[in-house]
């Protein structure tokens, strides 16, 4: 069980930070999969997702970075709203590739993990830093 501090939401999104940082290219390039998109796009998916802590601003190095390895390409259209024209991004073979690689990789990955979580699912109340004993004392 969690112990109930003031870190606590400090901890917990940098250990979902840490994990999306891994897995945010192929969370991208799933998301041009589905239709070609522009920047903040990319931000209101992801947060509709659940994946809430990426900013506008990281997305577009890994977009720049995508581009750059050829897994996206990108066109400027008119904006819907009659604005400037946006980039939209689209996959390439390469990226469509990357993209069935990935889900294989993090499926299996995933899975992984969620069985070794499963099968270690001990009370984990138990195995705190603050073991008792019977009289209800630290025996540290």
């Amino acid at each position: 069980m969690y112990r109930m501090t003031k870190e606590l939401p400090d901890a917990v999104g940098q250990r979902h930070s840490q994990l999306l940082r891994g897995v945010l290219d192929i969370c991208l390039l799933a998301l041009i999969a589905e239709r070609p998109r522009y920047g903040f796009e990319f931000t209101q998916a992801l947060a509709d997702s659940g994946l809430d802590l990426v900013r506008e601003g990281s997305i577009y190095p890994l977009l720049s970075r995508l581009e750059r390895g050829g897994l996206i390409s990108s066109y400027r259209a008119p904006s819907g709203s009659g604005g400037a024209p946006r980039k939209y991004y689209r996959l390439t073979e390469a990226g469509c590739a990357e993209l069935d690689g990935g889900r294989v990789a993090w499926h299996g990955f995933a899975g992984a993990v969620s069985g070794l979580l499963a099968e270690t699912g001990a009370d984990t109340d138990a195995h705190t830093d603050a073991d008792t004993t019977s009289t209800g004392k630290s025996t540290s």
